[in-house]
């Protein structure tokens, strides 16, 4: 198995970097309340909320309970995207909770779509599948499970790719989980572990029709591409669609390209002309509150052309000004080198949090992936060197996460303006800041910006609970017998870095 994964990255199909031109924060004309961010509205739809509409989630426990719930009180419709779903005793609770629901004389128009990644959902013999097949038998006119597969992932390489490792060459990974008018947007998957004892972040996002609407066609848009489950665990396609990995490749990632955007546009042209026609009427609609926080959903599918996020991103870093700090936090260091170039090219101070080896995923892990932890700590040694040459550690700061027995995978950033003592915008969602996450998977995320004081308190706790659980890297740090990277890892890392 060693040597075929070794080879991977010079047999899969490679990414050619694409050059972009980032937009103007002056190009955006739709009115709405202005803040520095409104930019972002030039790509996508802008869906301006209250404050109290919003509630940040802190641990996997509390994930878990607000799922469960969120499942229970679901009337209309029940969303999910994720990478996978365990088989354990806490996911088989999730699972019947819908079937629950289903049950309900009350929820009889109550329709389900579920979307995972088919190459982790299809491995082994208990399975995602497995686990979500006597719900589609028992509804398969109200269930639709949908699983996407890369488009990258065919022919010669497909066939020789272990079970394992052939999802390095490309994912589903959004987080997004819908019941109702309700959202909650996260990096977390749908398994026990990320209910128990693995951090990560939630948002979530109460009684916004329009965003769940968004989310929803999203979602759907995907699914649509993706191969769909039968009764009898088979795979189909959508009849007229091509298949993605026997079908022709092109023809393929342009209609996945036309179906997703076409989300995007129709949803932002829409909230283009509701802002226009506020504006102009100088009202709101009856019962509105005037909005004080403003959400952005973010995509990012480069298999299909699609390159908002890192587009948001790079600009977000790019026009940090002088006196902005901004807090970034990745459960896998392995930034871009065009995000590592911009964060140590910028003006404005880092705080970087990411995982130390013994809170990584892929800690104590058998066979390579157990070099992973060790993978990362080389990068992050890199890194860190970097930011000593160039005399930007007065200005750039790693710290490492550390909490006994959990697993740490929160990532995303927080943004302070200068003189600010509280963030005024927040990304939360499934990226990373990897090669993966730009050019590999299927990503999405949200920019938050909101003006209201307790929101940005709320969000500082968040930012300040996560931080606390870490220390300061410093030039000790990798002397550490914890930090030791054998030869054969620093060799192949540059090797397989785009891959994890």
């Amino acid at each position: 198995r060693t040597p075929l994964f070794l080879l991977a990255p010079l047999v899969a199909p490679s990414v050619p970097p694409t050059t972009t031109q980032r937009p103007s924060p002056l190009g955006y004309v739709c009115p709405r309340g202005a803040h520095r961010f409104q930019w972002v509205g030039s790509l996508v739809p802008e869906f301006g909320i209250s404050s109290s509409n919003v509630k940040i989630l802190s641990t996997p426990t509390e994930f878990y309970q607000v799922m469960k719930a969120q499942v229970k009180a679901a009337k209309r419709r029940i969303t999910m995207a994720s990478l996978y779903l365990g088989t354990g005793p806490l996911e088989q609770e999730l699972v019947d909770c819908i079937e629950d629901a289903l049950c309900s004389t009350e929820c009889e128009d109550l329709q389900v779509s579920i979307l995972l990644d088919y190459t982790r959902g299809s491995r082994g013999k208990k399975n995602s599948r497995s686990m979500l097949l006597p719900l589609l038998r028992k509804y398969p006119d109200r269930v639709r499970v949908s699983l996407f597969h890369t488009p990258n992932l065919r022919g010669l390489l497909r066939a020789l790719t272990p079970e394992r490792f052939n999802e390095t060459i490309g994912l589903q990974h959004m987080k997004v989980y819908l019941f109702d008018d309700n959202v909650i947007l996260s990096g977390a998957n749908l398994s026990d572990s990320y209910f128990t004892n693995r951090q990560d972040r939630y948002i979530l996002l109460q009684g916004c029709a329009q965003l769940a609407d968004f989310f929803s066609e999203l979602v759907e848009a995907v699914g649509d591409v993706s191969l769909q489950l039968q009764p009898d665990d088979s795979m189909e396609v959508e009849e007229g669609m091509e298949h993605p990995y026997q079908g022709d490749k092109k023809k393929y990632c342009e209609a996945a390209r036309e179906r997703v955007m076409n989300v995007i546009e129709t949803a932002r042209s829409k909230q283009c002309e509701l802002h226009s026609a506020s504006f102009q009427s100088g009202q709101l609609a009856l019962g509105e509150d005037p909005p004080d926080t403003w959400v952005y959903p973010l995509v990012q599918m480069k298999p299909f052309g699609i390159h908002i996020d890192e587009l948001v991103t790079e600009t977000l870093l790019t026009e940090a000004e002088r006196g902005d700090r901004l807090h970034l936090t990745t459960g896998y260091f392995n930034l871009t080198q065009g995000y590592m170039d911009l964060v140590l090219g910028t003006r404005a101070d880092y705080n970087i949090l990411l995982a130390s080896p013994e809170v990584n995923g892929f800690y104590g892990a058998r066979g390579i992936a157990g070099a992973i932890p060790s993978a990362y700590v080389h990068i992050e040694h890199q890194f860190y060197n970097e930011v000593c040459r160039k005399r930007q550690h007065h200005r750039v700061q790693l710290r490492e996460y550390f909490r006994d027995q959990w697993t740490f995978h929160a990532k995303g950033l927080w943004l302070y303006p200068a003189g600010k003592s509280m963030p005024c915008l927040t990304l939360i969602g499934s990226p990373n800041f990897g090669y993966r996450s730009v050019h590999r998977d299927l990503e999405t995320q949200i920019a938050l910006v909101t003006e209201n004081q307790d929101l940005q308190r709320q969000l500082h706790q968040e930012q300040q609970s996560l931080y606390e659980r870490s220390s300061e890297v410093t030039p000790s740090t990798f002397r550490h017998p914890s930090r030791y990277v054998k030869l054969w890892v620093k060799l192949v890392t540059p090797l397989i870095k785009n891959f994890f």
